[in-house]
């Protein structure tokens, strides 16, 4: 198992330099600039990091209280950890969630996993580039309200000036600021706790980057199989680090915009999805991206559902059902149609043939994907439940 937890919460050392001249001492000499060292598995590569936004221990000490701070909503009851639960891979177990002020929430709750690799983010926007612009939505978003601070910014920011602690933090993670304790400090800071949620400690792992051949089950070996085959074509959409469509790092070049239609729905016959869950086509216009999402990354899949972008797939025996059936057909209610005849839907997900036991080997595999030691990592962990 990894340790990361000392090496992410331990303190920078700060050197101050003094020398004795004719009898006086020197002014003290400014501390040196805190570096931040990635502790990363295997061969993962640093990720891409904003240069207006550098890393720093203190930063993300401070992004983990504010990600599970209450005090963070306008109402002072919810917090980023309220829909990103880190015993359900920083998802939530819902179909979709509800935000403070019990505002449905259109879509599920993705897990935040290996999130510092990824080029976009949220379902299906393709102009959120980085993980300060995303904390923005849930912080500020309106339609609908999550934390609902816009309109409660200034109570919101006198909770954290009032707190002793927080002034501290605050002015550890940001020193060279004169008033540390504002908006997009706090957005700084989430983001840079989001980019150390980094999972590599998975069985599949320390089998595919350890080489540890006996570190998942001979099931899970044919499970491999059938993932990476041409008969049921998953790795198309799920693989590399990311086990997803797209990946971003430090040393990558260009930002991949891959978003996909599974045939979930079909509700007119003419590939139209449920209002207000269009993808990609609310952003471009064009039909063609009608029900394109983003493909979501399969690690600790065992523990995020349920699944989809909507959450209408319960389980991981529905998923493979789904994608060998080639979409979805709903015979009745309102969103009735045949998602397997959907004209925008891509041309690899066209159904296959599994047998049972194949079934259970594919399952056995994607269970491979649950990284325990990232589902209790305390440098993760609520610092109020401790």
């Amino acid at each position: 198992m990894l340790d990361r937890s000392l090496a992410r919460l331990a303190p920078s050392l700060l050197i101050f330099v003094g020398a004795l001249v004719g009898g006086g001492c020197e002014p003290e000499a400014e501390p040196e600039p805190e570096t931040w060292e990635w502790t990363l598995p295997y061969d993962f590569p640093a990720p891409a990091v904003p240069e207006e936004n550098p890393m720093s221990a203190a930063k993300v000490e401070l992004g983990r209280h504010l990600f599970y701070d209450k005090r963070l909503s306008g109402n002072g009851t919810f917090s980023c950890g309220s829909c990103h639960d880190q015993a359900k891979g920083f998802a939530d177990g819902m179909p979709t969630p509800k935000g403070s002020t019990g505002d449905q929430v259109a879509r599920n709750a993705m897990s935040l996993a290996n999130v510092a690799y990824m080029p976009t983010y949220t379902w299906a926007n393709p102009n959120l580039l980085h993980l300060e612009e995303q904390a923005r939505v849930p912080i500020f978003g309106e339609h609908p309200v999550e934390l609902g601070a816009t309109g409660n910014e200034d109570a919101i920011l006198a909770r954290f000036q009032d707190d002793a602690d927080y002034r501290e933090r605050f002015a550890a993670a940001f020193p060279d600021d004169e008033e540390p304790i504002n908006l997009d400090n706090i957005v700084y800071a989430i983001a840079s706790f989001e980019r150390t949620l980094i999972s590599g400690d998975s069985p599949y792992d320390h089998y595919l980057y350890g080489a540890e051949a006996d570190a998942i089950s001979e099931g899970a070996k044919r499970g491999f199989a059938l993932f990476f085959s041409e008969r049921l074509e998953c790795y198309h959409c799920h693989a590399g680090l990311n086990l997803a469509a797209a990946f971003f790092a430090e040393a990558s070049t260009q930002r991949e915009l891959v978003f996909f239609n599974n045939g979930l729905y079909n509700i007119d016959g003419e590939g139209g999805y449920p209002l207000p869950n269009v993808g990609l086509f609310e952003f471009t216009g064009e039909a063609s991206d009608m029900g394109r999402f983003r493909a979501p990354s399969l690690r600790n899949v065992e523990v995020t559902g349920p699944y989809m972008h909507d959450g209408s797939i319960e389980t991981l025996e529905e998923v493979i059902d789904f994608y060998a059936a080639g979409g979805r057909e709903l015979v009745d209610g309102p969103y009735a149609g045949d998602g397997r005849k959907n004209p925008y839907k891509d041309p690899l997900v066209r159904g296959f043939d599994i047998t049972p036991e194949e079934k259970l080997d594919l399952l056995e595999f994607l269970e491979s994907f649950t990284d325990e030691t990232f589902l209790s990592d305390p440098a993760f962990s609520d610092p109020f439940a401790e």
